[in-house]
């Protein structure tokens, strides 16, 4: 395993500074023993570059910093690409994962994210700007994140679809 090198700054050269992470969820756990509780933590966090890629990741620890440091690696390991339309997303889509459901409409320019939660911090990071979304199931952190995704991975492009279809893209002409 290759060391990272550490810049002026005391960042590593290897963490990217266009990704940013969001702690989506973080939930204590305690176990009783002899002397006591003992807590552990477990953290939910979603990177992206904003530029379609995404990816969420899941740490734990006993100390809430390292199960969120643990999480944001997991999740820069996990980003995938997501096909974007300007700054919103190219058709409707419902993504499911476990209980959780979630469906994705585009929007006009101006609208924002209308999302709650977890799929909010997916959308952010991936960059749609313009997003009607709705829960339709669980509401359980993690499986709306990973049904947001499934949602995301799931569009394709114009082109594509047309090509599937065997159809070819006529150019609109200005009037």
């Amino acid at each position: 395993m290759a060391a990272a090198t550490l810049s002026p700054a005391g960042e590593s050269s290897d963490s990217r500074p266009d990704t940013i992470e969001k702690v989506v969820h973080i939930n204590r756990c305690a176990k009783v023993v002899k002397g006591g509780r003992r807590f552990s933590f477990s953290a939910l966090v979603v990177a992206g570059d904003q530029q379609g890629k995404v990816g969420c990741g899941f740490g734990k620890a006993n100390e809430v910093a390292d199960a969120i440091k643990k999480a944001t690696e997991a999740s820069r390991k996990n980003m995938n690409r997501v096909h974007l339309n300007n700054n919103t997303i190219p058709h409707e889509v419902i993504g499911e994962h476990g209980g959780g459901c979630i469906m994705l409409k585009p929007a006009t320019p101006g609208t924002g994210i209308i999302a709650g939660g977890g799929a909010r911090a997916v959308l952010e990071a991936a960059g749609v700007r313009d997003v009607i979304g709705k829960s339709l199931g669980s509401s359980n952190h993690a499986n709306v994140v990973k049904a947001t995704l499934a949602a995301l991975g799931a569009l394709r492009p114009r082109d594509e679809i047309f090509r599937a279809r065997g159809k070819e893209i006529k150019e609109k002409k200005a009037l």
